[in-house]
């Protein structure tokens, strides 16, 4: 591995798209401290343009076409919608997927060992991970009948997630509910609909948009009185359970791809790296509050446990 410092004297353009600054700040803060420990420091020679989608995901080519105006050096994003719009935008512009759930099935790139094109990055199985999450949350919980997805339709990783989270919920023989949001005026309605339809828990998809309102879809989760899981951030937020890839550390390793690529490196000589570890993450806090018990075998499986 190259350890050099950056070359002096040279201020180096990056461009990242975001999807939602809610959820953008966290995982791009991480971003910046692995491009600061590498020895690019804003203000003397790195320029950060940013620009976010805020939710709306239609709102991405077009913030894609002006941040490659802006004759950026290496161009950064994470996320299906975001990694289609950087491919859309640019052909010739290194870009950096600082994660996606399926990068091949997504069209991003024909394969992982070898993309031959402009982007390189990591990936992790999407539709694996929704179908462990139901798997987690009927871990934590018992008896239960029916299992609702929340999912923002907008987001296009999730139609092969959700069929591998039908497949899951046939598999364990309960019976599955998909309820959209497609905005934050949604969600009341939206866990309603899991009330009506007599859902007894829900699993959050993997989103920008959704991730980026952690706390108030954990808060109505605890008014209705409903285990769920997502990721680190809901748990943290509220949630029962959190189950999901490490987001800081695959975004402070996004930084050394871009490194790579500042030093000469072209992206499609740069296979996309598997993400393969995932974290639990038990909210006790809120198992208590719903009358849970959480079995001794999944406490031990926990990464961490907020009481």
């Amino acid at each position: 591995m190259d350890v050099s410092r950056p070359a002096a004297g040279r201020a180096y353009r990056v461009g990242l798209l975001g999807l939602a600054s809610g959820s953008d700040a966290p995982v791009l803060a991480f971003l910046r401290q692995g491009l600061r420990d590498l020895g690019y420091e804003e203000g003397k020679n790195l320029v950060v343009e940013y620009r976010t989608a805020e939710g709306k995901y239609d709102r991405l080519p077009a913030l894609a076409v002006q941040l490659v105006g802006l004759k950026i050096d290496v161009f950064v994003t994470y996320g299906t919608p975001g990694a289609l719009a950087a491919k859309q935008a640019t052909t010739t512009i290194p870009v950096v997927v600082a994660l996606i759930g399926d990068a091949v099935a997504a069209g991003v790139v024909p394969s992982l060992a070898r993309s031959g094109s402009n982007i390189t990055g990591s990936q992790y199985q999407y539709p694996e991970l929704m179908g462990k999450r139901i798997e987690v949350l009927m871990n934590a919980t018992s008896h239960l009948a029916r299992v609702a997805v929340l999912f923002n339709p907008a987001n296009p990783s999730m139609r092969p997630a959700l069929k591998t989270i039908e497949e899951t919920a046939r598999y364990l023989n309960v019976e599955l509910q998909q309820i959209e949001a497609r905005g934050p005026n949604d969600f009341d309605g939206a866990l309603a609909a899991m009330a009506e339809r007599r859902g007894q828990a829900f699993v959050l998809a993997d989103d920008p948009f959704l991730r980026s309102h952690v706390g108030t879809i954990a808060q109505l989760a605890a008014k209705r009185r409903l285990p769920s899981v997502g990721d680190r951030e809901y748990a943290e937020a509220g949630g029962l359970l959190g189950y999901a890839v490490n987001r800081p550390e695959v975004f402070r390793r996004a930084a050394v791809f871009i490194d790579k690529i500042l030093k000469g490196a072209k992206p499609g000589d740069l296979p996309f790296e598997q993400v393969d570890r995932f974290e639990l993450v038990i909210n006790m806090k809120t198992a208590k509050a719903l009358g849970l018990t959480i079995p001794p075998s999944l406490l031990l499986r926990a990464d961490e446990i907020i009481q």
